[in-house]
């Protein structure tokens, strides 16, 4: 497979959106089995396996099984494009259904920095998904994909969030264009929760804890001062936290994608965050 350039860089947030459609080169379908079963033996159509979100829960190579980081999903459409989050980058390819299982074509992904564990499990789903033909295997919401080598991607189901009641792990510092993973060392501090019967939003800035009135209304939330406790932190976790605060001076515009959201206020910056698991 080729090798993908995965730096501790940014990358403009607008980029985000385009790479279902950066594809690897090349002409072939996606197969014609249609509604047909997939993969010798089994049960699953290609139908049931396409036009759902399925979270990664965990993957199994040479043996080794490791759990997937949060966010981390795949989604194929009917007409074979995919698109995925490795667990901090996104990705897209082609999926082709042949009768002896699913074909992933090489993946273009972006180019965001993670940590350390994030990045490790990156590279070994990227490459897993380039080295074989996956026989999928559907029950009861969950799916598994192996290869006749004994690797293993399981997955499930994957709902929407609700914008209310859910716990946002924030993932990345918005600027503008430009997405910039968390410091290292903050990954999962910051987060935070609405509550639409009181009216509030509260959770973590990254080092405190951090709560304020909420009102939402027509794409925007407007916030309230912030009431934080007062305790010091490392500098990477109190840098987080002020551009968290930065955004309890007014209202923000949000926008809910499947399980991923952002709050970016008037002078375009904000946040990105995930649905926790």
């Amino acid at each position: 497979m080729d090798k993908l350039r995965l730096t501790r860089t940014a990358l403009p947030v607008a980029a985000l959106t385009l790479f279902p459609l950066l594809v690897a080169c090349g002409t072939e379908s996606a197969g014609d089995s249609g509604s047909g079963t997939v993969g010798s033996g089994t049960n699953t159509t290609k139908s049931s396996v396409t036009g759902v979100r399925w979270a990664v829960d965990s993957l199994t190579v040479d043996g080794r099984t490791a759990q997937a980081p949060d966010g981390a999903y795949l989604k194929i459409d009917d007409k074979g494009e995919v698109e995925g989050n490795y667990g901090c980058n996104t990705f897209g390819s082609t999926a082709t259904f042949k009768d002896d299982g699913i074909d992933f074509e090489v993946a273009r992904s972006t180019e965001i920095a993670c940590g350390d564990v994030s990045m490790k499990f990156e590279e070994t789903f990227a490459r897993a998904l380039d080295t074989g033909t996956f026989t999928p295997e559907k029950t009861n919401g969950k799916l598994t994909l192996s290869t006749t080598e004994g690797d293993t991607v399981k997955l499930s189901e994957e709902k929407p969030a609700e914008l209310y009641g859910t716990k946002w792990q924030v993932e990345s510092l918005l600027d503008h264009d430009v997405a910039s993973s968390l410091p290292e060392g903050a990954d999962g501090k910051a987060w935070f929760t609405l509550d639409e019967k009181a009216g509030t939003i509260q959770g973590s800035a990254g080092c405190n804890e951090v709560s304020a009135k909420a009102t939402v209304s027509d794409g925007k939330i407007t916030l309230g001062p912030p009431r934080t406790t007062r305790r010091m932190c490392s500098d990477s976790l109190m840098a987080v936290e002020r551009s968290v605060l930065e955004l309890f001076k007014g209202t923000v515009e949000y926008r809910v994608d499947h399980r991923s959201i952002t709050l970016t206020s008037g002078n375009n910056t904000g946040i990105a965050a995930v649905a926790d698991k």
